[in-house]
């Protein structure tokens, strides 16, 4: 039965991250960004003063809301995790060093889709029966766009939801419990034959936790991930400077594989990885899947934030873009291909290449914190995913399919700790796909309007 779902899902992942759906991704992308004057790049360092600023700032955010700060922290708390490390350590395999650089030309120009999703949110929100801000792509499609578009809502809508218990919630498990249970192997706490028992317990507890966080409310959300998003960042960030700091005479030649690995896959992959369509397709996937610039589902969270500026709110997606694809998943291809690691190309791998290239460096005791900061970003990434599934379910009924929506949401934990890690990120990969088709179509129709938002706030 699994190898017929395998079967299945392939030839629908391939089909829905084939060509045209690159094409259709960067083009939209290139679009905005031809179209704001490469608003990315030219408030960059308006994007970093104004996002870090937030940091320092204190204040409670109006009924229904919260702050603009716990805003971009639930949304880089759903961003910053598995697709980070597992994700990254996947495309390199798949797709050789050179997928690294493609994930860095979507991040460049993911950072303007993320802005027009934010700003569009912002806009198009509205209060639901509860006085909360409920808005992403569902709304500013609904909102945003004549009544022939309306179907593109609904199924956004559908396909978020279906994509929650994957990429959000089951990918995310299984990553925690592969990081724990490497910890535990190491220091042979527990042999093999008892990990599938403490997966079953960590997945027990993962569920009841969540449970609790989310049926709190976005409020208790945003004050979770306000705190947890910086903490696991910092703590990800050192390890991984070191990582390069012990290992920096590899540094240039990384760089070269890389680059050079974009366009010529099979001169570092031994020719298993002999198409640079496939490493593109790779990092550009996995880029999307780290930092959601065109799935939209960032803006959901965004469109929560105590603000009457769009165009305000927008420049926080800038931040989040590159800080997460440029920053933490540039960290943990280095952590990978600077360690020297054997890298068996064209087969699968997750969360542990990449502790084993800490392991190479720092030796096993870094299985302690990478198991940490794992746990951090996976735990982080499920509340955020939780809460656009939520909003997607509203979407589609009414708010009382929030609860029990959240309670089979973090059920869904317990069986993600003990499901073949292969098949659920190529289900994930799937499902990201379709969901990013609706929204694309959604940010190129109201490309005019991002454009005229920005010329209002800058011109």
């Amino acid at each position: 039965m699994l190898d017929m779902i395998s079967k299945i899902n392939g030839i629908v992942n391939d089909f829905v991250w084939g060509v045209p759906a690159m094409v259709c991704i960067i083009g939209v992308g290139l679009l905005l960004s031809i179209r704001t004057g490469f608003v990315q790049i030219r408030k960059f360092p308006y994007s970093m003063k104004a996002t870090v600023g937030k940091i320092f700032s204190k204040g409670e955010a109006e009924s229904g809301s919260i702050t603009a700060f716990q805003a971009v922290c639930t949304a880089l708390a759903a961003t910053v995790g598995t697709g980070n490390i597992a994700g990254v350590a996947g495309a390199i395999a798949i797709g050789g060093p050179g997928a690294v650089f493609w994930m860095w030309i979507s991040a460049l120009l993911g950072m303007c889709t993320k802005f027009a999703e934010v700003t569009l949110a912002v806009k198009y929100r509205e209060k639901n029966a509860y006085g909360d801000w409920v808005g992403g792509p569902m709304y500013y499609i609904k909102n945003g766009l004549n009544k022939k578009w309306h179907w593109l809502a609904t199924a956004y809508a559908v396909f978020c939801v279906l994509t929650v218990f994957g990429t959000g919630n089951a990918t995310q498990v299984n990553t925690i419990t592969a990081a724990i249970n490497s910890a535990l192997t190491s220091f042979n706490v527990v042999d093999a034959d008892g990990t599938k028992l403490v997966s079953l317990i960590v997945g027990i507890i993962i569920a009841i936790v969540v449970a609790m966080v989310l049926l709190g409310g976005i409020k208790r959300i945003g004050r979770v991930t306000e705190k947890l998003v910086p903490f696991m960042a910092v703590l990800y960030i050192i390890l991984g400077i070191g990582m390069i700091v012990f290992n920096i005479k590899n540094v240039p030649a990384v760089f070269g594989m890389i680059f050079q690995g974009a366009f010529h896959p099979s001169a570092f992959t031994g020719g298993v990885v002999g198409s640079f369509l496939i490493s593109m397709r790779r990092g550009i996937s996995r880029g999307i899947f780290s930092n959601e610039a065109g799935l939209g589902t960032g803006s959901i969270a965004h469109a929560t934030a105590d603000t009457k500026d769009p165009v305000e709110q927008g420049v926080f997606g800038v931040f989040e873009v590159f800080m997460d694809t440029i920053i933490i998943c540039t960290l943990t291809a280095m952590i990978i291909l600077c360690s020297g690691v054997s890298i068996e190309y064209g087969v699968a791998a997750g969360a542990e290449l990449t502790i084993s290239g800490f392991v190479a460096t720092y030796g096993n005791w870094v299985t302690i914190f990478t198991a940490v900061a794992m746990c951090c970003f996976a735990f982080s990434t499920i509340l955020g995913w939780g809460l656009y599934g939520a909003r997607a379910i509203e979407y589609l009924g009414n708010e009382k399919l929030i609860k029990p929506f959240m309670v089979l949401y973090s059920l869904v934990a317990i069986v993600g700790a003990t499901m073949d890690l292969g098949l659920l990120w190529g289900i994930a990969d799937t499902f990201n796909g379709l969901m990013a088709i609706p929204n694309l179509i959604a940010l190129f129709l109201l490309s005019g309007t991002v454009v005229k938002l920005v010329k209002e706030r800058w011109n």
